[in-house]
This record gives structure tokens, C-alpha cells and sequence, in this order.
């Protein structure tokens, strides 16, 4: 068996287990199982079938998991995993008890956005970009206050 399809087997179930504990959708949890039975039991390497373009003809790999599987062999890691792997700072995991913000949505501004403060949080609340994410289920208004009430205070 080819090393580059062993790694992201060991890659793919990793992911299924993090996701998996953090209670993810079931289905997404068992795409990456499959995907990883389907690369154990591929009988060429990965790489040679991504050369050719034909990811997605392996049972169980679908456009996501080609591009993630590109993403590995091009740069040895994929970093969805990283972000599953690396926790949030506890300050941060907190904000997930703010109205309208959950687990998911503070894990996609932590990653994605770069928002790392309270101070951030607050600036991208006022830009009304955050109204524009499907995962945010909120009023701007009700988060913008809880979000001060948390700050310190400032002098005027």
C-alpha cells in the first residue's frame, strides 16, 4: 500500500473522530470514514490518481474530499485538520454563549476571520458583515451589547 494513501487514511479517520466529538453533522462524519476505508483499499497511490485527475471516480471521494486530498499532497498537511486539532483559546470558546454566536461559528471567525478579541468581535459586529454568515441566528443588536458588557471598561 502506497504511503501517501496510509497518511491520509490515518488523516480522514482522525478527522471523523474530532469531528465526531464535537458532534458534527453524522453524515459528514461518515464521508471521512469511507473516504478513508476507500483509500486503504486503493490498489495505486493517491498521488498517481490525482495526477490524473480522477479523484473523485474512488467511491467515496466527492469534489471536498478531492480538494482536501490535493490540498495533502501538495502541501503534506490539510488545514481543516489543523483547525480540528487546535483548540480555542478558552476566552474565545466562551463566546459561543453569546446570543446568536455557537461552537461552530466562534471556531469560523477564530480560523477564518482572524478574530481573536473581543475588540475584533465588536468591530466585525458594526461592520454588519456578521449578518451576512447563514450560521449567525441573531440580532446584531442583542450580541453587539452582550459583546460591551464583556469588554472592560473603557474611558470615554
Amino acid at each position: 500500500m502506497s504511503e501517501h494513501n496510509h497518511q491520509l487514511a490515518v488523516v480522514f479517520r482522525s478527522m471523523a473522530d474530532l469531528l465526531s466529538s464535537q458532534r458534527a453533522n453524522p453524515y459528514r462524519v461518515r464521508a471521512y470514514r469511507r473516504a478513508a476505508d476507500a483509500l486503504l483499499a486503493l490498489e495505486e497511490d493517491v498521488a498517481a490518481v490525482a495526477k490524473r485527475q480522477e479523484l473523485e471516480e474512488i467511491d467515496g471521494i466527492g469534489t471536498d474530499l478531492a480538494k482536501k486530498i490535493d490540498e495533502f499532497l501538495e502541501t503534506g498537511t490539510i488545514r481543516a485538520y489543523e483547525e480540528l486539532k487546535t483548540p480555542l483559546p478558552p476566552e474565545v470558546r466562551s463566546w459561543a454563549t453569546l446570543p446568536g454566536l455557537s461552537d461552530s461559528l466562534v471556531t469560523y471567525l477564530y480560523f477564518r476571520l482572524g478574530i481573536r478579541t473581543l475588540e475584533d468581535l465588536e468591530q466585525l459586529i458594526q461592520s454588519h458583515l456578521l449578518r451576512t454568515l447563514p450560521s449567525f441566528a441573531g440580532s446584531e443588536e442583542r450580541l453587539l451589547h452582550a459583546v460591551q458588557q464583556r469588554m472592560p471598561h473603557r474611558e470615554p
